[in-house]
Protein backbone atom coordinates (compact mmCIF):
# COMPACT_ATOMS: atom_id res chain seq x y z
CA UNK A 1 0.00 0.00 0.00
CA UNK A 2 1.56 3.46 -0.99
CA UNK A 3 1.04 6.09 0.79
CA UNK A 4 -1.77 8.09 -1.15
CA UNK A 5 -3.53 5.00 -0.53
CA UNK A 6 -3.18 4.78 2.83
CA UNK A 7 -4.23 8.58 3.39
CA UNK A 8 -7.40 8.35 1.51
CA UNK A 9 -8.14 5.21 4.13
CA UNK A 10 -9.18 4.95 7.98
CA UNK A 11 -6.18 3.27 8.79
CA UNK A 12 -5.15 -0.35 8.44
CA UNK A 13 -5.58 -3.06 10.77
CA UNK A 14 -4.29 -6.47 11.28
CA UNK A 15 -7.18 -8.68 13.06
CA UNK A 16 -5.94 -11.48 14.74
CA UNK A 17 -9.09 -13.90 15.42
CA UNK A 18 -9.70 -17.32 15.40
CA UNK A 19 -13.14 -17.34 15.43
CA UNK A 20 -14.69 -17.19 11.61
CA UNK A 21 -18.27 -15.40 12.32
CA UNK A 22 -16.69 -12.83 15.12
CA UNK A 23 -13.87 -12.30 12.26
CA UNK A 24 -16.12 -11.56 9.23
CA UNK A 25 -18.58 -9.25 11.32
CA UNK A 26 -15.32 -7.45 12.50
CA UNK A 27 -13.51 -7.08 9.60
CA UNK A 28 -17.00 -6.45 6.97
CA UNK A 29 -18.38 -3.44 9.83
CA UNK A 30 -14.30 -2.17 9.43
CA UNK A 31 -13.96 -1.87 5.73
CA UNK A 32 -17.59 -0.42 5.43
CA UNK A 33 -16.09 2.36 7.73
CA UNK A 34 -12.84 2.73 5.55
CA UNK A 35 -10.65 0.50 7.23
CA UNK A 36 -8.28 -2.08 5.27
CA UNK A 37 -8.46 -5.46 6.95
CA UNK A 38 -6.25 -8.33 6.91
CA UNK A 39 -6.72 -11.34 8.59
CA UNK A 40 -4.64 -14.00 10.85
CA UNK A 41 -6.44 -17.18 12.65
CA UNK A 42 -3.76 -18.27 14.37
CA UNK A 43 -1.10 -16.80 16.35
CA UNK A 44 1.81 -17.77 14.96
CA UNK A 45 0.38 -16.17 11.41
CA UNK A 46 -1.05 -13.35 13.25
CA UNK A 47 3.08 -12.87 14.48
CA UNK A 48 4.22 -12.72 11.69
CA UNK A 49 2.29 -10.29 9.72
CA UNK A 50 1.97 -8.08 12.74
CA UNK A 51 5.85 -7.89 12.34
CA UNK A 52 6.01 -7.54 8.46
CA UNK A 53 3.11 -5.69 7.82
CA UNK A 54 3.18 -2.24 8.97
CA UNK A 55 -0.26 -1.88 10.30
CA UNK A 56 -1.85 1.04 12.11
CA UNK A 57 -3.27 -0.69 14.67
CA UNK A 58 -3.74 -4.99 15.52
CA UNK A 59 -6.60 -6.51 16.59
CA UNK A 60 -5.55 -9.18 18.95
CA UNK A 61 -7.87 -11.82 20.27
CA UNK A 62 -6.60 -13.44 23.48
CA UNK A 63 -7.25 -17.02 23.09
CA UNK A 64 -5.84 -18.66 19.55
CA UNK A 65 -4.73 -21.68 18.33
CA UNK A 66 -0.81 -22.33 18.17
CA UNK A 67 0.14 -19.11 20.30
CA UNK A 68 -1.71 -16.82 22.36
CA UNK A 69 -2.75 -13.32 22.28
CA UNK A 70 -0.07 -12.73 25.31
CA UNK A 71 2.56 -14.53 24.02
CA UNK A 72 2.09 -12.88 20.36
CA UNK A 73 2.07 -9.73 22.07
CA UNK A 74 5.30 -10.21 24.75
CA UNK A 75 6.98 -11.36 21.18
CA UNK A 76 5.60 -8.41 19.39
CA UNK A 77 7.12 -6.31 21.96
CA UNK A 78 10.15 -7.61 23.25
CA UNK A 79 11.63 -9.56 20.44
CA UNK A 80 10.79 -7.43 17.79
CA UNK A 81 10.73 -4.56 19.51
CA UNK A 82 7.42 -2.95 17.70
CA UNK A 83 5.24 -0.05 19.01
CA UNK A 84 2.12 -0.70 16.77
CA UNK A 85 -0.76 0.13 18.85
CA UNK A 86 -2.12 -3.76 20.25
CA UNK A 87 -5.82 -3.77 21.44
CA UNK A 88 -6.71 -6.88 22.85
CA UNK A 89 -9.63 -8.61 22.68
CA UNK A 90 -10.91 -11.34 25.45
CA UNK A 91 -13.59 -12.89 27.22
CA UNK A 92 -12.43 -12.55 30.88
CA UNK A 93 -13.14 -9.72 32.34
CA UNK A 94 -11.08 -10.23 35.52
CA UNK A 95 -8.85 -7.37 36.24
CA UNK A 96 -5.96 -9.93 36.21
CA UNK A 97 -6.61 -11.41 32.98
CA UNK A 98 -6.52 -7.23 32.11
CA UNK A 99 -3.23 -6.45 33.80
CA UNK A 100 -1.80 -9.53 32.20
CA UNK A 101 -2.31 -8.32 28.85
CA UNK A 102 -1.25 -4.90 29.69
CA UNK A 103 1.97 -6.29 31.24
CA UNK A 104 1.97 -8.13 27.77
CA UNK A 105 2.31 -4.84 26.07
CA UNK A 106 -1.28 -4.47 24.82
CA UNK A 107 -2.36 -0.80 24.90
CA UNK A 108 -6.37 -1.57 25.67
CA UNK A 109 -8.70 -4.34 26.36
CA UNK A 110 -12.24 -4.91 24.76
CA UNK A 111 -14.58 -7.50 26.56
CA UNK A 112 -16.22 -10.38 24.63
CA UNK A 113 -19.33 -9.29 23.23
CA UNK A 114 -18.96 -6.44 22.47
CA UNK A 115 -20.51 -4.01 19.85
CA UNK A 116 -18.64 -3.22 16.69
CA UNK A 117 -19.04 0.75 16.79
CA UNK A 118 -16.95 0.37 20.63
CA UNK A 119 -14.05 -1.63 18.79
CA UNK A 120 -13.96 0.79 15.64
CA UNK A 121 -13.79 3.83 18.12
CA UNK A 122 -11.52 2.43 20.64
CA UNK A 123 -9.82 1.65 17.14
CA UNK A 124 -9.55 5.58 15.89
CA UNK A 125 -8.53 6.68 19.36
CA UNK A 126 -5.72 4.34 18.86
CA UNK A 127 -4.87 5.63 15.22
CA UNK A 128 -5.35 9.16 16.27
CA UNK A 129 -2.87 8.77 19.15
CA UNK A 130 -0.13 7.45 17.08
CA UNK A 131 -0.39 10.28 14.56
CA UNK A 132 0.03 12.86 16.86
CA UNK A 133 2.95 14.61 16.66
CA UNK A 134 4.85 14.08 19.07
CA UNK A 135 7.21 17.26 20.57
CA UNK A 136 11.15 16.28 20.28
CA UNK A 137 12.10 17.20 24.38
CA UNK A 138 14.05 15.40 27.41
CA UNK A 139 12.16 15.58 30.74
CA UNK A 140 13.87 14.68 34.17
CA UNK A 141 12.42 14.68 36.93
CA UNK A 142 14.94 13.34 39.78
CA UNK A 143 17.21 10.66 38.43
CA UNK A 144 14.20 9.64 35.86
CA UNK A 145 14.41 10.81 32.52
CA UNK A 146 12.36 10.25 29.49
CA UNK A 147 13.34 11.65 25.62
CA UNK A 148 10.32 11.97 23.68
CA UNK A 149 12.43 11.54 20.57
CA UNK A 150 13.81 8.64 20.70
CA UNK A 151 11.35 7.23 23.36
CA UNK A 152 14.30 6.45 25.55
CA UNK A 153 13.92 6.05 29.51
CA UNK A 154 16.26 6.14 32.00
CA UNK A 155 16.27 5.76 35.56
CA UNK A 156 19.87 5.62 37.47
CA UNK A 157 21.71 4.82 34.48
CA UNK A 158 19.63 1.95 33.39
CA UNK A 159 17.13 2.09 30.48
CA UNK A 160 13.80 1.14 31.49
CA UNK A 161 10.78 -0.49 28.85
CA UNK A 162 7.11 0.45 29.22
CA UNK A 163 4.57 0.00 27.04
CA UNK A 164 2.82 2.90 24.62
CA UNK A 165 0.39 3.75 26.75
CA UNK A 166 2.88 3.57 29.39
CA UNK A 167 4.83 5.87 27.53
CA UNK A 168 2.35 7.89 26.88
CA UNK A 169 1.47 8.18 30.74
CA UNK A 170 4.88 8.74 31.85
CA UNK A 171 5.45 11.82 29.22
CA UNK A 172 2.36 13.28 30.16
CA UNK A 173 3.33 13.17 34.29
CA UNK A 174 6.84 14.58 33.74
CA UNK A 175 5.62 17.09 31.50
CA UNK A 176 3.44 18.20 34.33
CA UNK A 177 5.91 17.32 37.01
CA UNK A 178 5.76 18.64 39.69
CA UNK A 179 1.77 19.09 39.36
CA UNK A 180 -1.24 17.20 40.04
CA UNK A 181 -2.91 15.76 36.65
CA UNK A 182 -6.39 14.78 37.53
CA UNK A 183 -7.49 11.04 36.48
CA UNK A 184 -10.44 12.98 33.65
CA UNK A 185 -7.18 15.11 32.25
CA UNK A 186 -4.87 12.01 31.75
CA UNK A 187 -8.02 9.81 30.24
CA UNK A 188 -9.01 12.51 27.96
CA UNK A 189 -5.53 13.29 26.81
CA UNK A 190 -4.78 9.30 26.03
CA UNK A 191 -7.78 8.08 25.19
CA UNK A 192 -9.86 11.27 23.83
CA UNK A 193 -13.69 10.97 23.60
CA UNK A 194 -13.49 7.08 24.16
CA UNK A 195 -13.02 6.66 27.24
CA UNK A 196 -12.28 3.09 29.21
CA UNK A 197 -13.44 1.60 32.14
CA UNK A 198 -12.39 2.19 35.24
CA UNK A 199 -9.97 -0.46 35.39
CA UNK A 200 -7.75 0.80 32.59
CA UNK A 201 -5.70 3.75 33.87
CA UNK A 202 -5.07 1.78 37.36
CA UNK A 203 -3.65 -0.80 35.24
CA UNK A 204 -1.74 1.34 33.29
CA UNK A 205 -0.49 3.46 36.40
CA UNK A 206 0.67 -0.35 37.95
CA UNK A 207 2.47 -1.58 35.46
CA UNK A 208 4.18 1.64 34.91
CA UNK A 209 5.13 2.04 38.52
CA UNK A 210 6.42 -1.70 38.86
CA UNK A 211 8.94 -0.36 36.19
CA UNK A 212 10.38 2.97 37.46
CA UNK A 213 9.94 2.54 40.95
CA UNK A 214 9.70 -0.50 42.52
CA UNK A 215 13.29 -1.79 41.48
CA UNK A 216 14.45 1.48 43.53
CA UNK A 217 14.93 3.58 46.77
CA UNK A 218 12.04 6.03 46.37
CA UNK A 219 9.33 6.44 44.46
CA UNK A 220 8.89 9.14 42.14
CA UNK A 221 4.91 8.38 41.08
CA UNK A 222 2.53 9.16 43.82
CA UNK A 223 -1.63 9.06 44.14
CA UNK A 224 -2.77 11.77 45.43
CA UNK A 225 -6.07 10.88 46.46
CA UNK A 226 -9.06 12.23 45.44
CA UNK A 227 -6.74 14.89 42.99
CA UNK A 228 -5.15 12.66 40.69
CA UNK A 229 -1.48 11.54 40.13
CA UNK A 230 2.11 13.14 39.90
CA UNK A 231 5.49 11.98 39.12
CA UNK A 232 7.96 14.32 41.90
CA UNK A 233 10.89 13.86 43.38
CA UNK A 234 9.79 14.12 47.03
CA UNK A 235 12.97 14.78 48.88
CA UNK A 236 14.57 17.01 46.60
CA UNK A 237 11.38 19.24 46.95
CA UNK A 238 11.48 18.87 50.97
CA UNK A 239 15.01 19.45 50.49
CA UNK A 240 14.64 22.77 48.81
CA UNK A 241 11.71 23.93 51.32
CA UNK A 242 14.32 23.47 54.00
CA UNK A 243 16.87 25.85 52.08
CA UNK A 244 14.32 29.18 51.53
CA UNK A 245 12.86 28.44 55.03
Amino acid sequence: MNDSERDSQSGQVLLVEDNNGIAEMVGEFLERRGYSVDYAGDGVSGLHLAITGGYDVIVLDLMLPGMDGLEVCRKFRGEAKKATPVLMLTARDTLEDKLAGLDAGADDYLVKPFEPRELEARIRALIRRERRQVSNEVYQVGDLTLDTGTFRINRAGEDLQVSPIGLKLLGILMRESPRVVSRHDIEREIWGDTLPDSDTLRSHLYNLRRVVDKPYHRPLLHTIHSAGYRIADIDAEAATERAQA
